[in-house]
């Protein structure tokens, strides 16, 4: 009789990883960039505010 491996959650387990990864890149670019987003918003905030 012939051996052959399953693989059937393999596919399962990488898209999990890159998941995570992505989401670990996402968190890290929030947080490098997150004071400065929040700035753009505050500009954009403030001059629709004090027009007529």
């Amino acid at each position: 009789m012939l051996y052959l491996p399953r693989e059937d959650g393999q596919g399962l387990v990488e898209y999990a990883l890159i998941l995570v990864l992505v989401s670990i890149v996402v968190i890290v670019l929030l947080t490098l960039l997150g004071s400065q987003v929040s700035q753009v918003f505050n500009d954009i905030s403030g001059s629709l505010s004090t027009r007529p």
